[in-house]
């Protein structure tokens, strides 16, 4: 972690501090990766809807995938092309859809029929037609935590095989839509690259099914999700995007002509970005001591929300490790980062730095209690 302290032990805490060096890699190689075979990379800004760092993105020329009007306007604001734009999520309000269609967004990944109905009518009332993707449900399990796994039946998102006939013939009677692509997504931190293989084969039955009824579309969107090294990200920084799009290249059946996109987020961001808190305290506990600091779940709701694992580094501390419970200071027993972890010798005023904080870190940050939404700082 290139980050120096002393430039930073007069900054009030807790803060986000952004690599934009190790991003700039990042990029570099999602671009070269992808590149080799001619895909389409779209940023998912759920994960980081920082200014600076949708600039940045934006400047390596990916897209932009959506799942809010605010998102849409956001990435607009910060350069990319609205024919980049893809406008997902499975509750758009009229509102969301009527800016996308004023921007002329590249597509809106449709999820119901009653979705396409409501498209339809407002861009008939604007006098447009609407791009859109079918959002299918794959049915493929992503094998990662299951508030993060959107494939399966049982979830809110997509439609179901079974109901695709009424979906055609929906489309049929809705002149203001025009089907140009079907999108999947199975999930979020995903590892294993098995998943993928079995989204692919999945992927290859559908548009068979589509095929029969002679029907290809221009684009498959095959959602991001591929998952970064939480535990040991120094050995990880970057991602092994040659893999993955190379599962793709080797298992994905693609029709002539068509494109192939993807939405990645964490993948891109994540590693780059760190939560820098400072020790309040040290309360002596049962089994072991709590180290009190000042930032808390307002801050990075991960832990609380997923159960998530980050590493957590003492940056001003040498001594010898001892075992503590990292918490915050939120009135809630679930505000913490974690148990039982062992640190070198921790005492009051050192500096913490949570890493692996730069996708639903940030942007996830709340005022509950009140607090003070925290700041954000640069490498360069």
């Amino acid at each position: 972690m290139n980050f120096d302290i002393q430039k930073y032990s007069h900054v009030k805490t807790p803060f986000y501090w952004y690599d934009l060096d190790l991003l700039e890699n990042t990029l570099k190689q999602v671009k070269d990766e992808s590149k080799r075979y001619g895909y389409h990379v779209h940023y998912a800004v759920k994960a980081n809807a920082n200014e600076r760092i949708l600039q940045l993105i934006r400047s390596y020329g990916f897209g932009a995938d959506c799942v809010s009007g605010n998102e849409v306007q956001a990435s607009i604001n910060a350069g990319f092309e609205s024919k980049k734009v893809v406008f997902a999520g499975v509750g758009k309000s009229d509102d969301e859809i009527r800016l996308g269609l004023q921007n002329d967004i590249f597509c809106f990944n449709v999820e119901s029929i009653p979705e396409l109905q409501v498209l339809n009518e407002l861009a008939g009332e604007m006098e447009k037609q609407a791009a859109v993707a079918l959002r299918i449900n794959p049915n493929v399990n992503a094998s990662t935590h299951h508030y993060i796994t959107t494939g399966l039946e049982e979830n809110k998102f997509g439609i179901n095989m079974w109901e695709m006939e009424d979906v055609l013939q929906a489309l049929e009677n809705l002149p203001n839509v025009k089907l140009i692509g079907l999108h999947f997504h199975i999930g979020s931190q995903i590892t294993d690259l098995q998943s993928f293989k079995g989204l692919c084969v999945r992927v290859n039955e559908i548009q068979q099914w589509f095929f029969a009824r002679h029907i290809i579309v221009d684009h498959l969107n095959m959602g991001g999700g591929l998952g970064i090294n939480y535990t040991d990200p120094e050995k990880e920084l970057i991602p092994d995007f040659a893999s993955y799009f190379q599962v793709f290249h080797d298992f994905l059946a693609v029709r002539p002509k068509q494109t192939v996109h993807f939405e990645l987020g964490r993948a891109l961001v994540a590693q780059c970005g760190n939560l820098i808190t400072k020790v309040l305290y040290i309360k002596k506990g049962v089994q072991t001591n709590f180290a009190i600091v000042d930032a808390g779940m307002t801050e990075l709701i991960r832990p609380a929300l997923y159960q998530a694992v980050h590493k957590i580094e003492n940056l001003t501390s040498i001594m010898p490790e001892a075992k503590y419970d990292v918490v915050g200071p939120i009135c809630e027993s679930s505000d913490f980062f974690a148990k039982a972890r062992m640190l070198p010798e921790t005492q009051r005023g050192d500096f913490l730095a949570i890493r692996s904080a730069g996708a639903y870190g940030q942007v996830m940050s709340s005022e509950y209690n009140l607090r003070t939404k925290a700041v954000a700082y640069y490498s360069k």
